[in-house]
């Protein structure tokens, strides 16, 4: 299997993670092998973190609170090997529309 934990160390990550803690998907990013929360009034979704004048340095220098390491979270996504009460990662698209081709997926804002 190849290691999904591996990131360029100088890259800049944003996704989403699901814990049993919140009711709503988490915007997370990753820092020094960490997954962590950064969700908030400013960012609620990946969406709203992406129509900031700066994105990067909100993720770079957003309050957070880390949820677990990105081995731990990775390997627990996989839904045959998923604990409920562990967090997992999601797609980071959730209210952005998706274009591939020139086609938007209409689908893909439901």
């Amino acid at each position: 299997m190849t290691d999904l934990t591996r990131l360029p160390g100088d890259g800049l990550f944003v996704g989403r993670a699901r814990t049993s803690e919140a009711s709503h998907p988490l915007v997370v990013t990753v820092r020094a092998g960490e997954v962590i929360d950064i969700t908030s009034s400013a960012a609620p979704t990946v969406r709203d973190l992406c129509e900031l004048k700066d994105p990067a340095a909100y993720v770079r220098s957003a309050r957070a609170k880390a949820i677990g390491t990105l081995e731990d979270i990775a390997a627990n996504s996989f839904e045959s090997q998923r604990d409920a009460k562990k967090p997992i990662l999601l797609s980071p698209v959730d209210l952005q529309a998706v274009k591939a081709s020139g086609v938007t997926f209409v689908v893909s804002l439901l």
